[in-house]
């Protein structure tokens, strides 16, 4: 009676430290924060070396970072101001090279031929993703999206 007892008075203990493990830096879901925004400042002169003439999409609203096996897996969403928007995508800087730990990407879609009016924020809502590869992510501590009117950034 007294090793099951035992038994289960360790496993308990056990257990009730694994708490701990929700804010340390072993959890995944830790190993980027939650994204903030900043408005865009047009002194920074955002440069790119990819000829790319897609407009930038207006306001980034959400950012997310998900850690996979082989990196992580970066998506960004933006409102639309009209649907039919296509083509988004997350066009790296720098060659997908981080400058000071700073990964900076540009959200760019390809506008619609004739804008459809839409009703809701969903039916305008476009999301573009990215692959980072193990060797990003170990030189990385930030990670930047930039829109027109804003950027997201999310760090460790």
């Amino acid at each position: 009676m007294k090793t099951p007892l035992a038994l289960l008075l360790i496993a308990s203990l056990s257990v009730t430290a694994c708490g701990g493990l929700r804010e340390s830096r072993m959890n995944p879901r830790n190993w980027f924060g939650s994204s903030s925004e900043e408005a865009a400042r047009p002194d920074l002169g955002e440069t790119s070396n990819v000829a790319d003439f897609r407009p930038l999409v207006p306001q980034v609203d959400t950012l997310t970072i998900e850690r996979t096996s082989s990196g992580a897996i970066i998506r960004a969403d933006a409102v639309m101001p009209s649907a039919g928007w296509w083509d988004p995508q997350l066009v790296a800087e720098n060659f997908g090279r981080p400058q000071g730990g700073v990964l900076t990407f540009r959200f760019v879609a390809a506008a619609p031929r004739t804008p459809v009016a839409a009703p809701g924020a969903a039916a305008r809502t476009i999301s573009a993703v990215y692959a980072m590869t193990q060797a990003q992510l170990d030189t990385t501590v930030e990670v930047v999206v930039v829109g027109a009117n804003n950027r997201r950034r999310a760090r460790r």
